[in-house]
């Protein structure tokens, strides 16, 4: 995990990630930066400098030991922890929208980079937040941010504590609910899902759980062709993700 934790502070590393902080006003101590500032860093430069944030230049050795990487794009920031939202507070996005809810649902994503794939992909179909369950599952980590390119800052994300009865109150509050498996035998793009939806993504390798399952409304398939029996999770969550913006844009 390469995220780096003292008291209060983590990292978040990539020219996109600590740009999107800085744009969103999350809290940030300090920014640490290698090499030349051209491009994307000067912005990071110009912004830092309207916030008041340190910039401190240090050796690209440095850089790579503190985020256990050589692919931070040359910077990286000290920021406070991101605050996860409530399954409210994402419904109330879609309200202050006036939009029918649409939200993702992921059931135990393990990969961090599946998880900041999917929040990037949710920031651009206008998708109103994201549901993670507390415990297996990964949570939002520096990794995370840098695979979001900076989303993270942008959807909310809530966790919960258990996504079978979320689902539940989710249909309670007029949600459709439908799910992504090899078991179903709807193709995703014969369904209508312009309405309130929460669309669930199973884990890497399992897919949803049982009772997460027993909760859909509608369990979808994405037909395939080739020799492999599944896609990524990620890529997954976004077919199905633009269909439903395709259809919502009626289109």
């Amino acid at each position: 995990m390469y995220e780096f934790k003292n008291e209060n502070n983590e990292i978040i590393y990539g020219r996109n990630g600590v740009l999107e902080a800085l744009k969103s006003g999350r809290p940030i101590n300090k920014i640490l930066f290698c090499g030349e500032m051209k491009g994307s860093m000067s912005q990071i430069t110009a912004l830092a400098k309207e916030c008041k944030v340190i910039m401190t230049q240090v050796s690209r050795g440095k850089m790579d030991e503190i985020t256990g990487s050589q692919n931070h794009q040359g910077v990286l920031a000290y920021v406070s922890p991101k605050e996860y939202s409530t399954v409210d507070d994402i419904l109330q996005v879609a309200k202050d929208k006036n939009q029918p809810p649409f939200i993702i649902v992921l059931d135990e994503i393990q990969d961090p980079h599946n998880l900041g794939a999917i929040i990037r992909t949710c920031d651009a179909v206008g998708a109103h937040g994201v549901i993670i369950p507390k415990r297996r599952s990964v949570q939002l980590t520096g990794v995370v941010s840098k695979a979001s390119a900076g989303a993270v800052e942008h959807v909310p994300v809530a966790r919960v504590t258990n996504i079978p009865a979320t689902l539940k109150e989710l249909k309670e509050e007029g949600l459709w609910v439908y799910g992504t498996d090899l078991s179903g035998e709807t193709p995703f793009y014969g369904t209508d899902m312009k309405g309130p939806v929460a669309l669930v993504i199973g884990s890497e390798g399992f897919g949803m759980g049982r009772l997460t399952k027993e909760q859909c409304d509608f369990v979808l398939t994405i037909p395939m062709e080739g020799k492999v029996s599944s896609l990524n999770a990620s890529v997954a969550a976004g077919v199905v993700m633009y269909e439903i913006f395709k259809q919502r844009k009626g289109k």
